[in-house]
């Protein structure tokens, strides 16, 4: 049974909504879920009803999460090529179990980030009034997806 709808906090800013997205908590109303399993998303938020079954986040998320990945440990991978102690073996066991640790702490929060900019921006069947009218650009701006 879906609990009473009640107005959720809605954000005013894309900042705001990304933040709640990569926290893993609803980017609509911030009080529900994003996620059930590790990267399935829930299909409705348990405090707005907001449907996220719409999403198509894809390959964005990993590629984010691959990104940051190679930028966060490149001077730790340097620092360890130039050690003298250890051999290539251990460098290599270092540097992959670094780089698998981080990219899999980094995925999700990059999907819940690329599932709140997609609802912010209206896309794949996300209505961009959804959120509130008062918080959308008006209609008739060129080039605004609203308009």
């Amino acid at each position: 049974m879906l609990a009473p709808l009640t107005r959720p906090d809605l954000p005013t800013k894309l900042t705001a909504a990304i933040l709640r997205g990569i926290k893993g908590e609803c980017p609509r109303c911030s009080k529900g879920r994003l996620f059930g399993k590790f990267l399935k998303p829930v299909s409705h938020c348990s405090a707005c009803h907001q449907d996220w079954s719409l999403h198509q986040a894809d390959d964005f998320p990993p590629y984010i999460s691959i990104f940051l990945t190679g930028h966060l440990i490149a001077p730790v991978l340097i620092a360890i090529g130039m050690s003298k102690a250890l051999s290539m073996g251990a460098m290599i066991a270092i540097a992959m179990t670094l780089a698998a640790v981080v990219m899999l702490a980094l995925l999700q929060p990059a999907k819940g980030a690329t599932i709140a900019l997609q609802w912010w921006l209206g896309m794949h069947g996300f209505k961009p009034g959804g959120r509130n009218e008062a918080h959308a650009p008006p209609k008739g701006v060129p080039g605004s997806p609203w308009g």
